[in-house]
């Protein structure tokens, strides 16, 4: 959730919001969790969803299990 918290809060900072999400890139350190990450997801995600790549990588900066990066536009 707080990644997802996090991207929420930079896009309202930047005047813009969730609905105007374009691409979404998902950076898991096991992806044993996509699952319970796509069964948050939609909880920030209403309706369409935007295109979203899911990967899994060796490590994490502060050894977080998650990152997100998104692409907006400003509504």
């Amino acid at each position: 959730h707080q990644a997802l918290k996090n991207v929420k809060a930079v896009l309202e900072a930047g005047g813009s919001d969730m609905a105007h999400v374009l691409k979404v890139t998902v950076y898991l350190k096991d992806m044993d969790d996509y699952a319970k990450v796509n069964d948050i997801y939609k909880d920030y995600f209403a309706g369409t969803k935007p295109a979203r790549a899911a990967v899994q990588v060796a490590r994490l900066p502060k050894d977080a299990l998650i990152e997100i990066e998104c692409v907006g536009v400003v509504k």
